[in-house]
């Protein structure tokens, strides 16, 4: 007889699980928690989600699968009783010009039937009010709220003639097929100097439209037309794919500016008289959701109540969720993958399905303790709809409203992949886990040390910071807190200004990773590997490439075969030639202390620091990773599949052994579990000792705790941050009210499970 009450599910064995059985409560919390890469994420992401959705789209006819995601088939004997999927990760959400967050959440379509409806005077329907379709949109810039303007000055030099390469913007150079559609065109005397133009010769080169030439050379091609080259760059170039290729020679030349006609608005100039309560429906778009809400709020006519009551609901799940300080007209590009997520959970809410697995990706990162409250009570909500929601964590706060904890472990790679406990919050605290005794540990405080100097902001008025000054002291660790959206990284940008000296960024940017890019090639140390099997074995180096000499032939030295099936999922195999190996035999024939080179690819970091312990070139980036607390990764793991925090790490990781540095960090606890932290918090000890100055964003209150000064930002989000709320020893900030990081420190230290530890 099955327990329909739980989903179950039998021989896991994908990634790095050890063959794992598991039931999880149908209608509640589950937390997944344990050190990073210890096989959270297989068993939750790429096996229960996996199989949810592709058992989904086959249930789809062929022809409509052929355009769907394809999720492949996941390493695991069944899981039963497996309810449809909705996985809400930290993904940034596409860069799309035209989509903001008011278009983005449905938002924009209700607020168009409004105007549509009680705007006064009538104008036109809804679809009059969308910027995004030629019934609305500004003519000048096409909807998009912002013109490009070409700086004619940054393209021609005019010393030089068109032989001498006066055309200095990459693409038009001497003998380029460009090019030779001005040399060739029989307007211009290619050795006259551009200073001696006329102004009807220099209008003809930079701006005339399109056209067929009369009485053109034999040289110039029959069927061309001629154009200038602003116009030509605007129409070939810009927004097109080859604008990705040129994206700096174009920063160079082209200048942003708010469109003439529409100022910023998107919107025809007719739209624009369409008015409620002396408002247009642009002023309504560039209001934060609070004020929306207020506006909204103050709609009496008869006929809109019910569109007013969708938007309503729609906005408030917004703001309950934290996000009120929020424009409606900000592009989502520049929204976090916190506020993404949120966004997301938010629109769930409002959801009348019910009965789904709901799968969370650390909804807590890049939260402060006090939007962390705000996502509790969104994630209670989902579950008392009926829903059953896992959630992939490492917050002490989000842990505990888990109803059922499962802890993977004990370590991570190839020593993590099994369950080392299952049961209640409370009862996880009573265990001997690693994560139950880190759990109950209260925060303790350093005693701090001295500055060697400081750098004074003084009056910054940048974003939403209005008039703030502050002195940030060097010589020791920085942490700047507050809510998300208070103002931190602003702060941070102005102080980047003020340095001098070089110093280290190391902000979640992406580290350019490919599929074929692994630790050993971001450390350089797949060089000095494949020299030591060649002196160990008297051949070319060269064997002991995987994209060279030493490829496997039958796939090319990627290691798995993929064949297409038309609609079907393509079948990916692993080689059965190299069987994953990527080499071919002999290359693997030839080894160094009894391992090949596809062995030694395969090795987590902490086995290869042991292997290589006599060769310094190796071993020292490698003691490096280990430092950063990431050596749990393999040396060929592909880089493609690392966390945000995990890739600011590896950067960190190729930046230590320096003195006198300023490191620039953006909440390096991204994805890290409670041990990986006091590891991270030991390095950054280190990093102080040799002499370096730490600036970290941060909102993990065990580094707050253990650094040296603190510079806490709010009080919220938005134009209701801003300000600086506190500075001074993380110790002290407890005793201000008005300081929330101080608070959250002061509650973490007051819970029960901490009461019974505290040493103070």
């Amino acid at each position: 007889m099955f327990d329909h009450g739980f989903i179950e599910v039998h021989d896991a064995n994908q990634n790095n699980l050890q063959h794992v059985n598991v039931k999880i409560p149908k209608d509640a919390i589950s937390v997944f928690v344990g050190r990073s890469g210890s096989g959270k994420s297989s068993l939750v992401f790429d096996t229960i989600a996996a199989e949810s959705r592709r058992e989904l789209n086959e249930t789809f006819p062929s022809f409509t699968q052929q355009y769907l995601p394809k999720y492949g088939q996941p390493d695991v004997g069944q899981i039963d009783h497996l309810p449809v999927a909705i996985v809400v990760e930290q993904k940034r959400i596409g860069k799309n010009a035209r989509s903001t967050l008011a278009t983005y959440t449905g938002i924009y379509s209700l607020l168009r039937l409004l105007f549509s409806r009680a705007g006064k005077p009538f104008i036109g329907y809804s679809d009059t009010f969308s910027f995004n379709l030629p019934q609305g949109m500004c003519k000048t810039c096409q909807g998009l709220g912002y013109v490009d303007d070409i700086d004619v000055k940054k393209l021609i030099d005019p010393n030089k003639s068109l032989n001498q390469g006066a055309i200095t913007f990459v693409s038009f150079g001497p003998d380029t097929w460009r090019w030779k559609r001005y040399a060739y065109s029989g307007l211009f005397d290619n050795d006259k100097r551009l200073g001696d133009y006329t102004k009807q010769e220099m209008d003809t080169l930079l701006y005339a439209p399109q056209q067929t030439l009369d009485h053109a050379p034999t040289k110039w091609p029959k069927t061309a037309l001629y154009e200038g080259v602003v116009p030509r760059i605007r129409r070939s170039i810009i927004g097109k794919k080859e604008a990705e290729h040129h994206k700096t020679a174009l920063a160079e030349i082209v200048t942003r500016m708010p469109c003439p006609t529409c100022h910023g608005t998107r919107l025809r100039p007719e739209v624009l008289t369409c008015l409620i309560n002396q408002t247009n429906i642009a002023q309504v778009l560039q209001m934060d959701l609070v004020k929306v809400r207020h506006f909204l709020n103050g709609i009496q006519e008869p006929l809109v109540q019910d569109v007013i009551r969708e938007l309503l609901r729609k906005i408030d799940s917004l703001i309950d969720i934290g996000l009120g300080y929020l424009s409606l007209d900000r592009p989502t590009e520049t929204l976090s993958g916190g506020e993404t997520q949120r966004i997301k959970i938010a629109k769930f809410l409002t959801s009348a399905l019910v009965d789904m697995v709901y799968i969370l990706d650390e909804p807590s990162v890049g939260l402060h303790p006090h939007d962390i409250e705000l996502i509790k009570r969104a994630i209670l909500r989902l579950k008392e709809k009926g829903n059953t929601i896992l959630i992939v964590e490492h917050n002490p706060a989000l842990i505990a409203i888990g109803d059922n904890i499962v802890e993977v472990g004990p370590g991570a790679g190839t020593t993590g992949g099994h369950i080392t406990f299952t049961g209640t919050y409370q009862a996880l605290l009573d265990s001997d886990t690693l994560t139950g005794k880190l759990l109950k540990q209260p925060l303790t405080f350093r005693q701090p040390r001295p500055a060697t100097s400081t750098i004074s902001l003084q009056h910054i008025h940048r974003h939403n910071l209005k008039d703030v000054s502050v002195a940030v002291p060097l010589g020791i660790e920085t942490v700047i807190s507050g809510v998300a959206g208070s103002g931190k990284s602003t702060l941070v940008s102005a102080l980047r200004d003020q340095l001098t000296a070089p110093y280290i960024d190391l902000a979640q940017a992406d580290i350019g990773a490919n599929i074929r890019s692994a630790p050993a090639t971001y450390l350089s140390i797949l060089d000095p590997i494949r020299k030591v099997f060649a002196d160990a074995n008297h051949v070319a180096s060269s064997w002991f490439s995987y994209n060279g000499r030493g490829a496997c032939p039958r796939c090319k030295g990627k290691g798995v075969t993929i064949t297409n099936m038309a609609f079907m999922d393509p079948v990916v195999q692993t080689c059965e030639q190299c069987h994953g190996r990527r080499y071919n035999d002999q290359a693997l024939s030839y080894t160094y202390h009894d391992k090949n080179i596809s062995d030694v690819l395969r090795m987590p970091i902490t086995k290869a620091q042991n292997f290589f312990t006599d060769v310094p070139a190796i071993a020292a980036p490698l003691r490096n990773m280990a430092r950063v607390g990431l050596d749990y990764l393999t040396l060929g793991q592909p880089l493609t599949t690392l966390s945000g925090g995990e890739k600011q790490r590896l950067k960190l990781a190729v930046e230590l052994n320096r003195t006198g540095t300023l490191y620039l960090l953006d909440e390096p606890t991204a994805g890290l579990h409670l041990q990986d932290v006091k590891k991270l918090i030991q390095l950054f000890d280190e990093l102080v000792a040799d002499g370096n100055s730490l600036i970290i964003v941060e909102h993990n209150l065990e580094v707050i705790s253990q650094a040296d000064w603190l510079i806490d930002m709010g009080p919220d989000a938005g134009i209701y941050g801003g300000q600086v709320r506190y500075t001074g020893t993380p110790e002290n900030s407890m005793t201000v009210k008005q300081s929330r990081t101080g608070q959250a420190m002061k509650q973490y230290n007051q819970a029960p499970e901490r009461q019974q530890n505290n040493r103070h």
